[in-house]
Formats: structure tokens, sequence, C-alpha cells
């Protein structure tokens, strides 16, 4: 997920983004609260989150005109509602997109890998990665592989 760009010299803007709430679109909000009222900061993802799913349930302004004053889809506003009922305010935290992990490399690959480097010092990158392929039949990218070698090293040398 590529985090919108704060304007230079914002703190504020730059948190947001560190922490993936900047609004990419603050310029579409416009309810009056966020046109009028200082405190309520349209790039705020999560507060500009929590303000819609409460005008609908505390004002019962319909959901239709909820998410249009607040620039956003219905279903954008039925995952926000969503996520609030089930978890609360965090829930509206934005999640980082993607895979967390090396989620082809399991324990057992880089265990394999370890093994085959033991077995075979001046074995290379590509070498393993054929050897992975024709035991485990998953293609791994070599950066990939390179990066968990580097990690275990670095969880090794730290005990």
């Amino acid at each position: 997920m590529a985090k919108p760009k704060p304007p230079r010299d914002d703190p504020k803007g730059d948190a947001l983004a560190r922490d993936y709430a900047l609004n990419a679109h603050p310029e579409a909000v416009s309810d009056a609260l966020f046109t009028s009222n200082p405190f309520f900061d349209a790039r705020d993802l999560i507060q500009v989150r929590y303000e819609m799913v409460r005008r609908h349930q505390a004002d019962g302004v319909p959901i239709g005109n909820v998410a249009s004053v607040f620039g956003v889809s219905r279903p954008t506003f039925y995952k926000a509602q969503s996520a609030l009922a089930e978890h609360g305010l965090p829930g509206l935290i934005p999640q980082q997109r993607g895979p967390k992990g090396g989620h082809k490399l399991s324990a057992e690959v880089v265990a394999f890998v370890d093994e085959l480097k033991a077995a075979r010092p001046d074995l290379t990158v590509p070498q393993c990665i054929a050897e992975i392929t024709d035991r485990f039949g998953i293609i791994v990218h070599r950066r990939s592989l390179e990066r968990a070698m580097a990690r275990k090293k670095k969880r090794l040398d730290s005990l």
C-alpha cells in the first residue's frame, strides 16, 4: 500500500502517513464539521471514518448521504462500520497491506538451504533456488532467499 505523501514540514501529516492513517483524499470530505471546525481534520483517516459511522448511527443520517459527504463509497462505509463494531476504535486503524513476511520461505525451506550450504559451501543462490524448486515445488525470488538467510544469520548472531 503506497502511503499518501503529506505536505512538507507537517509533523501531524508525517505521523499519519507513517501509521498509514493519512487520508489520501481529504478534499473529498465535505462534511460541515470537517470544513468549519479546526478540531476535525479531514487528513486523519481514523477520525473521518469514526465520525462517518457515528453520523449514521447517532444522528440517523442515511448511509448513502453519509458516504457521499465523507467522500467514500457505500462499501467503504460498511467496511468501517463493521470494523468499528467488531474491534472498536482500533478496528479503524489501517493495516499495512500485502504479505507480512516470507510466506513461501518456511522454516523447513530455510533449514533445507542451511543443510545445502553446509554440505556444499560453494553453492550459489540460483543453485539454491533450483534445489528449492526441485524439492518443494515452489519458485522463490533471489532477494527473498537472500533476506531470509540474512534474517536467520542476524538471529543467530544475536544469541
